[in-house]
């Protein structure tokens, strides 16, 4: 991917006002079903119980405590292994948009899938019970998971249950080129490494990848380094800042601050602050106040505690405070 022309020169304020635009965190969604799919655009990740409907809610008017289960939506292991919440019909994308290209590890990952299938025999099974019967490790049957063919239902409390489906109808180079498109998309600007790392691939096929989409994609150089933008969202990061919503609550693991090495100076110059969300172990959720990442938070059941770096305004910390009451959790919450 040779630059041909000087990189486009993006400030840190056009690559967030860019971000939060597309990822539907300056104003919600409509309260539709076709909404579902742009919110979960790049995935749900629901690693953390629940996560995946917390990151609808900061997205979309309207969703209750049943929106993660919508028919229009399906739970698989998807990038990095994690859990996520994706839409149907973008299943082949997160699935087989991840399939290795090594002879050895796609094989692995067919003959699991394979294997499961036959043991199943159309049962659904919490997964740990289905790998001890089968005489594996149960986290060995997430390798199936790239082929398409398994599915699974994690309520956030027991083991997750597994199925199998038929393979979606798509080729893996056709649906990992697209998954580079949704990355592109929503955490662009990015370089083939960062795409390798969220999705969980080699970096050698996520190059491949950005190699297919060369004659659509723009160079540019950002506050850390040059990246790649999509030639598309060339106009978007352009544009003139909208509107910005007071405040939102993202759970952990959310999309807008799912990211590693130097992309994470951009949200959060400080590094004090960096170590307090992107922590060594399970990350807080991130509260964002008028566009920027301004602390911390975490729930237990319905007790959500928040922890900020700067003192906000009444208007500030109300509307924090409304978000944190409009959480769709069962049962009261309460605010500290």
């Amino acid at each position: 991917m040779a630059r041909k022309t000087p990189p486009l020169e993006l400030s840190r304020s056009q690559i967030l006002c860019f971000r939060r635009r597309v990822g539907s965190l300056d104003e919600r969604l409509p309260a539709a079903a076709k909404s579902l799919r742009l919110a979960a655009w790049a995935g749900l990740q629901d690693s953390m119980p629940r996560a995946a409907l917390l990151s609808l809610h900061a997205r979309m008017e309207g969703a209750d405590s049943t929106s993660w289960e919508h028919p229009s939506l399906v739970q698989l292991w998807g990038p990095r292994y994690s859990d996520y919440v994706v839409a149907a019909q973008d299943l082949p994308l997160f699935s087989l948009g991840r399939l290795p290209e090594d002879p050895r590890r796609r094989a692995r990952a067919q003959d699991t899938a394979a294997r499961l299938h036959a043991f199943l025999d159309g049962r659904r099974m919490p997964f740990g019970q289905a790998g001890h019967a089968m005489g594996v490790s149960p986290n060995s049957l997430r390798y199936a998971a790239p082929t398409g063919t398994v599915l699974l239902r994690w309520d956030g409390s027991r083991q997750p249950v597994v199925w199998t489906a038929p393979p979606p109808d798509m080729d893996p180079w056709q649906a990992r080129l697209e998954l580079a498109r949704r990355y592109l998309h929503v955490f662009g600007p990015a370089m083939p490494a960062m795409f390798a790392h969220w999705a969980g691939i080699g970096r050698v096929e996520a190059s491949a990848a950005f190699q297919g989409l060369a004659g659509t994609l723009t160079p540019v150089r950002t506050p850390v380094g040059n990246a790649w933008i999509l030639a598309d969202d060339e106009k978007g990061f352009r544009s003139r800042p909208g509107p910005v919503a007071p405040a939102r609550l993202l759970p952990s693991g959310d999309a807008y601050f799912l990211l590693w090495g130097a992309d994470r100076e951009i949200f959060v110059p400080d590094a004090k602050r960096r170590a307090a969300l992107w922590t060594t172990r399970v990350w807080p959720g991130a509260v964002l106040v008028g566009g920027e990442i301004a602390g911390v938070w975490r729930r237990s059941a319905g007790d959500v505690s928040i922890d900020l770096w700067r003192r906000l305004s009444r208007a500030e910390w109300a509307a924090v405070e409304a978000e944190a009451l409009a959480l769709p959790l069962p049962g009261p919450i309460t605010l500290s």
